[in-house]
């Protein structure tokens, strides 16, 4: 299964110029937990999420700790910057952590894990063409097995082996 059949093709985004107060109301609005930041082609700049937005919040609040270790809770100059922020482009992650379309699934995963992000904006040629996020991915494993089957079928051989190779398919002994 590819990136192309779970993601969102119609995304919610918002301009580097955004001020932040309304990309907070974009993501209420919109149950999301994240945008993705474009320039007019729709090229990916970042990525304000939830966790961009919170720092901001935190930053209000006096640090508590100023004990021997206090050293290990300080900010670093990253989050003193998103403390500050007031439009999308100066509390953004960037750069994005993207993914074509036509990536597997299973990379998508990886590479949420590994980055340590709950989406990926969906490029095509460096421009925005989806979004998927781990929300996507766990609905992927909700399916009926005769639908996992179909897909299995209908790939290639090539893609097959890999699979194999990769310990994703097991052959069955025939019953006696």
């Amino acid at each position: 299964m590819h990136v192309e059949s779970l993601m969102s093709r119609d995304v919610v985004t918002v301009a580097a110029e955004t001020p932040l107060k309304e990309v907070a109301a974009l993501l209420s609005r919109h149950r999301i937990s994240g945008v993705p930041v474009c320039d007019a082609d729709q090229r990916v700049l970042g990525v304000v999420s939830e966790a961009d937005i919170l720092r901001k919040e935190e930053g209000r609040q006096p640090r508590s700790s100023t004990g021997l270790l206090s050293w290990l809770f300080e900010r670093d100059d990253e989050s003193l910057d998103k403390v500050s922020a007031r439009t999308a482009g100066e509390a953004m992650t960037s750069p994005a952590v993207t993914i074509e379309p036509g990536r597997p699934v299973s990379e998508a995963a990886r590479l949420m894990l590994k980055r340590q992000v709950n989406r990926l904006p969906v490029v095509q040629e460096d421009n925005l063409v989806g979004i998927v996020t781990r929300a996507d991915l766990v609905r992927a494993f909700n399916r009926a097995d005769e639908e996992i089957l179909r897909e299995i079928l209908e790939l290639g051989t090539n893609e097959i082996e890999q699979l194999q190779i990769n310990g994703a398919i097991g052959r069955r002994r025939p019953s006696a």
